[in-house]
């Protein structure tokens, strides 16, 4: 919508990671450094860590758009709580191995058949795991034990993991020493300094075919402040602040524009907030007595099977007046064919 109005050929500041958007802070450029070690030596870990919207997946998507397909095979998957069966049984699917029987031996079997078939075509499998802070300390466990598929000493699959920080705390935990000892290079991603985000804002204008002279260099504070210097949330506020620029007509976006924006980024927060009376009941029911708790809960799933069961029979009801209708008509057609 305001692309026309600032000289740009697009949006500057999606939100939806794009190879081609990469900016390479100084921890960004360590993070692909990192990744890109691991690959060469073909073996091992390695984890990226950070908070939500400092930039794990792009830096993924960097790495994936610079492989050589005729040597690595590389696939993406995005985790949730996934339990080890579940977990293999998503790794072959993002290979798209097919197995007979719907066995976790089945898959296991299917992989490294797959996996010796790629090493005898000179190739090797990566797998990038996103929001792998989300694995049980099982599933974790499991895929060290793929990275134990070898032929003649070299490993068949590599695995980079990335997730939030809390993925710091689950691989100190004291299960996982031997996890411990496959990882071969680990980095954590932080937030922008101020001058990283004055810089980040000015190459995307530039990308996406504008100046820096759009926004005032006194706006660049305002911005870090409210956004932490996270990546994401420097996206959001700019896509806000370039559409109400357009909105406003304002050719060149000054320090007043940015605080109104923010006033109504934060107006919009605070109506999201629980109400007093919302907060109220949640103490209350926070510091209910174990039995009102059941009780409370008996209550409303009562009331759900009650309205389920009412629906049904709505839907039976209406089924059987089809079906009447149905026959009503068949029976008209038989007799006009008499």
């Amino acid at each position: 919508m305001y692309e026309k109005y600032y000289g740009l050929k697009e949006r500057p500041f999606q939100l939806t990671p794009n190879q081609h958007w990469f900016y390479a802070s100084k921890l960004h450029k360590r993070a692909l450094a990192y990744l890109q070690y691991g690959l060469s030596q073909g073996e091992g870990f390695i984890v990226i860590t950070g908070d939500v919207g400092t930039g794990k997946t792009t830096i993924a998507n960097q790495l994936l758009s610079q492989l050589n397909q005729d040597e690595i095979v590389a696939k993406q998957i995005v985790t949730s709580k996934l339990e080890p069966d579940d977990l293999i049984r998503m790794i072959a699917s993002s290979f798209n191995l097919v197995v007979t029987e719907q066995t976790k031996a089945s898959y296991i079997d299917a992989i490294y058949a797959y996996l010796k078939r790629l090493h005898a075509q000179h190739r090797r499998a990566l797998l990038l795991v996103d929001e792998a802070q989300n694995l049980p300390l099982d599933s974790i466990e499991e895929l060290r034990m793929l990275s134990n598929f070898q032929i003649e000493g070299k490993p068949l699959i590599q695995s980079f993991l990335l997730g939030q920080n809390e993925m710091n705390a689950i691989i100190q935990n004291p299960n996982m020493e031997q996890f411990r000892q496959r990882i071969i290079a680990s980095s954590n991603l932080s937030a922008f300094a101020l001058e990283d985000t004055i810089a980040y804002i000015q190459y995307r204008l530039i990308h996406a075919g504008g100046t820096e002279d759009i926004i005032d260099t006194d706006c660049y504070a305002l911005i870090q402040q409210h956004s932490r210097g996270i990546p994401r949330k420097i996206n959001a506020v700019m896509d806000r602040v370039l559409l109400f620029g357009y909105l406003e007509e304002c050719p060149t976006i000054n320090v007043s524009n940015v605080q109104t924006v923010l006033n109504e980024i934060n107006q919009e927060i605070a109506n999201q907030q629980p109400s007093q009376t919302q907060t109220a009941l949640t103490s209350t029911k926070q510091a209910a007595t174990p039995e009102s708790i059941n009780q409370d809960r008996l209550n409303e799933l009562s009331a759900a099977l009650d309205s389920a069961l009412q629906q049904k029979l709505e839907m039976a009801k209406e089924l059987d007046l089809l079906i009447k209708r149905q026959q009503m008509q068949l029976n008209g057609y038989k007799d006009n064919d008499k």
